[in-house]
């Protein structure tokens, strides 16, 4: 029997079940919910990193601020020398003004003192000011690189990492780079220095005493040492649980209505709470271990400065120094200890900064699945072999599959393409599964032209998309637009061909006219980059959504969110539609269109999905098969194989797999019936009744393809949907 036959038994009434999820539950995900076989990845692992190597990866972003590093450095060398000179000034006011009681000795080393303190205070402000502009720089590019990085990342990645981690690695753990990278380095130099200062100038007053000090400072590097491995493996935890704790917050806001509809309040509480008692246990205990070193630092630091007051009141009863001497001496030692103990807590905050390097390098060593390829080719017009009048969109001849030289092609002009979409004998299988979510698949699409994608959940349908979209490239077989492997063509150039319209409709935080608006790229195909207020409203009135638009308070300003709760699901999706006829690319692919609308609000977005697909090659993913009744051709897939292909009317009179899913498939409700048979050539439209064409919308209003007075605008067709111009 026929590839679909063998199935009927698995569908025997439940197909409508498995047109859902798995279970029946739920509609299949769509491109960027997820995909079959990835979910069973195994999120990115931890590679232990080497403080060595986490400095080598991250400096190089300093690149462009490394000469305000330099000035941060002497800025706070100068500010080191001024505290030294105030030290010196310090004992000679001691000696001759203290305690000989002299008022004339006083005046002179006084003013020294306050012009070097002020000259100390300014060096400091200005290099405290500086390091902190520098850092927050550094913090800004590697946000920016990682977070650019990210989004060259497939879809995969996204489902083996929770989003509330990969949000903790983007702000806390980048925090704890610049600790390790700048603010690291300016204040371990700035330690250096100072400890030089200090000792140079206690071994001025007093080598021989400043040498048995000097004795003391070993035990400090082993203080040092013997925390730097707990409290390594401590923040590693910290920091995981840190991203736990963020992802919990992040999941339960996102999913508040489903937490409060099925009262998993108290639920979603103790998962929180379970996930803050790690936070906590390990929080406290990387507080208790640098404590106790603050702590046993400050006991070395007491014992180191009883030594030298012991030694100095016997030099001082011998004879051998002064007490301004002695003064000085302690003073230089006791600051000299600071920095010694602030190496030490660097040496600690480095240490635990490579917890967050070893996260931060998970994500930057992820690898894009696909790439533009070196010698990407953006342009066939200039070197095919295809005559011109083959390549004429009036003409009915395909353009030519040859394929020139790479050389021949590079182009830095963006074209359009012609919209002739080929999948010659496609396999794929997702990174980690060995099962193959697409096998041996054949197919073309030419402009005009509408294909419906259908079949059972797990099927191949979202896989295919993504793979129009080169979110992946197969594992044999090719992709082609316009005869070119998509392989060969810059992944800017592919995606500004072919119009994606997922499931979920795609919300920015902003106005309606910017979520319009945001569907033209800056580099368009007729050179224009800015987009007018009026492109939007022409572009709403093709997408039926200006009058819903211009019934808003604000109208077009309308501020909108992920969410929203002022749209209907159906409002939102005119929304995406318009945003889709202003990108105005010649491939369109509409990922299941109508799910989530109820029966009305879905019949009143096919009229601009008609004006959308008018003159497109469009390919429509959907379950809802009576969205399928009017297309040029269907795929049932099955598997991930292509088991049946024609056109509504031979897929049922086959039997099969489409005809058991199409007799499975819910009842229409609130009053609207189910479409009618293909529509004739009078008809004028698709899904069943008759559509303006796409230059005018139901009241007559303009729309890109036409001219105000109904004549046929340059480059359109008589129905008005405007002809692609060739490459």
């Amino acid at each position: 029997m026929q590839a679909g036959t063998g199935r009927e038994a698995r569908l025997d009434g439940d197909a409508g079940a498995r047109m859902g999820g798995e279970d029946g539950t739920a509609p299949e995900a769509g491109v960027f919910a997820a995909l079959p076989g990835a979910a069973a990845d195994a999120p990115i692992l931890t590679r232990r990193v080497a403080l060595k190597e986490a400095f080598r990866r991250f400096w190089p972003l300093t690149k462009g601020d490394r000469r305000w590093l330099i000035l941060v450095l002497l800025l706070a060398i100068l500010a080191a020398l001024a505290e030294t000179v105030a030290i010196l000034l310090f004992a000679q006011l001691t000696d001759n003004a203290l305690q000989k009681g002299s008022v004339s000795a006083f005046w002179s080393p006084a003013g020294k003192w306050l012009a070097v303190a002020v000259a100390g205070a300014v060096a400091g402000y200005l290099g405290n000011s500086l390091a902190a502009w520098t850092a927050e720089r550094f913090v800004m590019r590697l946000r920016a690189r990682l977070f650019s990085h990210l989004q060259t990342l497939p879809p995969h990645f996204y489902q083996r990492n929770r989003h509330g981690d990969l949000l903790e690695r983007m702000t806390g753990d980048v925090d704890a780079i610049e600790e390790l990278v700048i603010s690291g380095v300016v204040e371990a130099s700035a330690a250096v220095f100072s400890a030089l200062f200090y000792a140079a100038a206690a071994l001025w007053l007093r080598w021989d005493l400043a040498l048995v000090t000097f004795f003391l400072a070993p035990l400090f590097y082993v203080a040092t040492r013997s925390f730097t491995g707990r409290l390594k493996e401590v923040s590693r935890r910290a920091r995981k649980a840190d991203g736990a704790v963020t992802s919990v917050v992040e999941e339960g806001l996102v999913n508040v209505v489903l937490t409060q509809a099925y009262n998993r309040q108290r639920d979603e509480e103790q998962r929180l709470q379970r996930e803050a008692r790690t936070w906590l246990r390990a929080s406290v205990r990387s507080a208790r271990l640098n404590q106790f070193y603050e702590e046993l630092v400050e006991v070395l630091e007491t014992v180191c400065v009883l030594v030298i007051i012991g030694m100095g009141a016997w030099e001082i009863s011998a004879g051998r120094m002064t007490l301004g001497q002695l003064l000085a001496f302690a003073a230089f030692i006791g600051y000299l200890f600071p920095p010694i103990r602030n190496l030490g807590q660097l040496g600690l905050t480095a240490v635990a900064a490579t917890a967050g390097a070893e996260r931060l390098l998970e994500i930057l060593d992820a690898k894009p699945s696909v790439t533009d390829p070196a010698d990407s080719l953006t342009s066939a017009s200039e070197s095919s072999t295809t005559s011109p009048a083959a390549d004429s969109p009036t003409s009915g001849a395909k353009p030519s599959t040859t394929i020139p030289p790479a050389a021949s092609l590079m182009s830095t002009a963006p074209r359009r393409a012609v919209g002739e979409v080929e999948a010659q004998r496609v396999t794929f299988h997702y990174p980690g599964s060995r099962h193959e979510a697409v096998h041996d698949l054949s197919f073309a699409a030419g402009p005009g032209e509408l294909l419906v994608i259908t079949g059972p959940s797990g099927a191949g349908k979202s896989t295919l998309a993504a793979l129009l979209l080169r979110f992946y490239d197969p594992d044999a077989g090719s992709i082609r637009l316009d005869g070119i492997p998509l392989d060969r063509l810059p992944l800017a150039q592919i995606r500004r061909n072919i119009t994606l319209l997922p499931q979920e409709v795609l919300v920015l935080h902003d106005s309606i006219e910017q979520n319009i608006a945001c569907g033209r790229d800056n580099a368009t195909h007729d050179g224009r980059d800015n987009v007018t207020h009026d492109d939007v409203v022409r572009a709403a009135r093709a997408a039926d959504a200006h009058g819903f638009v211009s019934a808003l308070p604000d109208g077009y300003d309308t501020e909108i969110a992920p969410g929203t709760s002022r749209l209907s699901g159906g409002q939102l999706q005119r929304i995406a539609i318009a945003r889709a006829m202003l990108r105005d690319a010649p491939v369109l692919v509409l990922d299941e269109p109508t799910t989530g609308l109820d029966a009305l609000a879905a019949q009143r977005i096919l009229a601009p999905l008609r004006r959308l697909a008018e003159g497109r090659t469009t390919l429509v993913i959907t379950h809802h098969l009576d969205l399928a009744a009017d297309a040029d051709r269907i795929l049932v897939l099955d598997d991930g194989r292509l088991v049946q292909s024609g056109t509504h009317t031979e897929l049922l009179q086959r039997s099969g797999l489409y005809a058991s899913l199409f007799e499975a498939r819910p009842q229409a409700r609130n009053g609207a019936g189910r479409p009618p048979a293909r529509a004739g050539p009078s008809s004028g439209g698709r899904w069943g009744e008759g559509a303006p064409y796409l230059g005018s919308t139901e009241s007559g209003s303009t729309v890109p393809g036409s001219t105000e007075s109904g004549a046929v605008a340059p480059g359109a067709t008589e129905s008005g949907a405007r002809l692609p111009e060739p490459w």
